[in-house]
This record gives C-alpha cells, structure tokens and sequence, in this order.
C-alpha cells in the first residue's frame, strides 16, 4: 500500500474531492476530447520521455503513451489515490506497458533536472497554490529544448462561474477560478516569467447548451473548494448572503434561458512554451 501523502489541509481537500469524482470522472467526453487535443498538439515523438502532471484517470497519460511507444514511457503523477486507482485499472485493461503512475504532489516533486521531453497538465493548473511557482519547480525536470504544455480556461467559459463570479464581486469578494490563466495573454506572460520561450498558445471554443436545471446545478456555495484559494472566500458570508447569492445565481441563470436552454461557451487555451537550449 502506498504511504499517504504529506497534505495541507487545502491540498487534502482537492485530493479528497477528485477521489470521489474518479468512479464517474470518465463519464465527460469534454474532459476526454481536450485531454487528446493537448496531445494531438504537443506533437510527442516515438521515445519521447512524458511526465503528466495530475494525470487523473490518465486521459492524456494514456494518448501519449500510445504515441511514444514502448521505447519511451509516461509518468502520471496525482495528489488523489482514486483517480490513480482508475488510472491504472485502465492501462491493465489496455496493456500498456510503458506507464507509470505516482501518488506525489505536482509542486514539491523530485525527479532529476532535464529528465523529459515533454512535460502535460490536463485542465488542472488552476488547482496550483502558486501556478507561476509550479511552472518555475517543473522547468528544471525538462530537458533543454523539452515542451510543456496545458489547458487554460478563458474568463468566458463555464456559465456558472461567470455568473457566480459577477455576483459575489457585490460582497467584496473576488472568486479567482480561471483568472490567472483567463486570457491568451495572462497564459504567455506566465510562461515567460517561468523561464520558457518559443511560446504558442492555440485558442479552441466548445459551446453546448445546458438545461436552466442543469445550470443551477452548477451552484455549490460555500461548500466548494475555490481553485487557489483556501479557505473558500464564500465563508465569509452569513448564512442569509449565501442565501441570496444563490436565489440571485438562479435568476441570472433564468433570464439566460432559451429555446435551446443556456449557452455554455468554453473555450480552451492550448498552451505550449519550450525550455531554453543554452
């Protein structure tokens, strides 16, 4: 059995959640198709050395290891034994052979410097307590030359969040979510005070329509942990604000409603940067 890792109580909580997320984390075809777009782009080679920053159930991990081969090899690394769990039921059932898997913490790791060629973060640099400072720790593990690659979020995407976000800025609260990485240019920047050059960032939008249920569905208050924030700013609030967010959220959510239902536009910022040859 694998020794638990040495949490904070913001990082436990993260790990807690997507373990139990990971028995129906794969039911998302969204979290699939953007998973296989980042290694569609990332161009990986035959041989190539991966490393799959919180891998979850290995969507990414597992595409790049189709691509590699059996002469290069992934590591998956998660804070979350669950989604670990599921990682590697699948590669079993696949019979893959050239990944593995570690329960390790994406901002205190300890490989050798200039071990990959190619370094993945699937829809997961939110969660970073200091995403510049993680993107910073992850560039001596690449390789001169090595890529690095993630999904960013624009300030648009998620119509529960965009909503949520506007509304609680009236109680003085500011919800990051997305926002350090919301825009092409915040995802460049942060790139380039990381160390990384030859940066190019290819924006993609996926709208679908979602019930007036199905939005408010979205809504979990104060009991949501906020991407880079702990304690969760909601808990500020009494009780009787967290109250009228919530019947607020759901009016906005209701005027937005169509014929077809909510427009929920997500676009995606597929991000790369390269670590410097000299």
């Amino acid at each position: 059995m694998t020794d638990p890792l040495p949490l904070n109580e913001y990082k436990q909580q993260i790990a807690d959640t997507y373990s139990r997320r990971s028995p129906t984390y794969d039911q998302s075809d969204w979290h699939l198709q953007i998973a296989h777009r980042l290694v569609e782009y990332a161009q990986l080679h035959p041989g190539d050395q991966v490393l799959d920053i919180a891998t979850g159930t290995a969507m990414a991990a597992i595409a790049a290891a189709q691509v590699v081969g059996a002469g290069g090899k992934v590591i998956g690394i998660d804070i979350s034994p669950g989604m670990l769990e599921q990682a590697r039921r699948k590669v079993e059932e696949l019979g893959l052979t050239n990944i593995e898997f570690l329960l390790a913490d994406a901002e205190s790791l300890n490989f050798p410097v200039n071990s990959f060629d190619c370094i993945l973060c699937s829809s997961a640099l939110i969660w970073m307590e200091n995403v510049a400072g993680a993107l910073q720790h992850w560039h001596q593990f690449l390789k001169p030359g090595g890529l690095i690659g993630f999904h960013a979020f624009a300030d648009t995407s998620f119509i529960g969040v965009v909503v949520v976000q506007k509304i609680v800025e009236k109680y003085g609260i500011s919800l990051h979510f997305s926002k350090p990485t919301s825009t092409a240019a915040k995802c460049h920047d942060l790139l380039k005070i990381s160390g990384y050059d030859c940066i190019e960032i290819k924006s993609e939008q996926y709208i679908s329509y979602v019930s007036l249920e199905q939005a408010k569905q979205m809504w979990s208050g104060n009991e949501y942990l906020a991407p880079g924030q702990f304690p969760n700013p909601l808990l500020q609030l009494s009780t009787e604000q967290i109250e009228a967010v919530k019947s607020e959220f759901e009016l906005e959510l209701s005027a937005l409603e169509t014929e077809k239902g909510i427009r929920n536009d997500i676009t995606v910022f597929f991000t790369f940067g390269r670590k410097p040859v000299n």
